[in-house]
């Protein structure tokens, strides 16, 4: 079906996603009931597993990370550069996308022909919303990461922390940054292997036969 081409990448990815999540569950429950057989806390079912801290660190501060790199590359893409990086726009010249949007031109979506407060939002929507995504998950991810600690302090008979203490709790961070890292390496070296490598089909390549010094695909 031509449907399912034109819409197979998101597909297949959504379907890998909920994949991973099945996975995550299944494992993690089995983890987090031999965690409390250990420490002598009550077994959960799988409902009762969502809502405990232990699945939604875990969950939210993974979404954290990848939220905030994509939010950063859309962002530092648009003045930073690369020379010769498939990731970069070309500072050697003005590219399509930083030129001013044109209301007549053919299917221009409805915020463009509309201009105004609402072309001027549409223009930055999407960092917008994956800053947004990047919030709502920093924040359910410290509720995760509170609850599962506050829930491991009962069980060794210690007091829990309120909210305002555990913001400067080195566990939280040390979950923060030890994913942050990882989405940061792994930009740096799609940035910096675009160079030097090619892959041939994938548009996050440049063309096989292009020089190393040409940036963009």
């Amino acid at each position: 079906m031509k449907w399912l081409r034109n819409n197979s990448l998101s597909l297949v990815f959504l379907m890998l996603f909920l994949f991973s999540m099945v996975g995550q569950s299944i494992t993690g429950l089995k983890q987090y009931n031999e965690e409390m057989k250990e420490r002598g806390g009550p077994q959960a079912t799988m409902g009762k597993y969502f809502s405990s801290g232990h699945f939604i660190e875990a969950t939210f501060e993974n979404w954290e990370s990848e939220f905030l790199q994509m939010a950063l590359f859309v962002v530092l893409t648009m003045f930073l550069y690369q020379k010769g990086s498939s990731e970069s726009k070309d500072p050697e010249k003005k590219e399509e996308v930083d030129k001013e949007p044109n209301p007549k031109k053919k299917g221009a979506s409805w915020p463009v022909k509309k201009g105004g407060f609402i072309l001027a939002f549409y223009k930055h929507s999407l960092s917008i919303a994956l800053f947004v995504l990047f919030l709502l998950s920093f924040f359910a991810h410290f509720y995760g990461s509170l609850k599962n600690y506050n829930q491991h302090q009962l069980l060794k008979g210690l007091s829990a922390e309120a909210a305002g203490e555990y913001i400067g709790n080195s566990k939280f961070w040390f979950e923060s940054f030890q994913n942050w890292q990882s989405e940061f390496l792994s930009v740096f070296a799609i940035v910096i292997l675009s160079i030097f490598l090619r892959q041939k089909g994938s548009p996050q390549s440049k063309p096989v036969d292009a020089p190393d010094y040409e940036t963009g695909e």
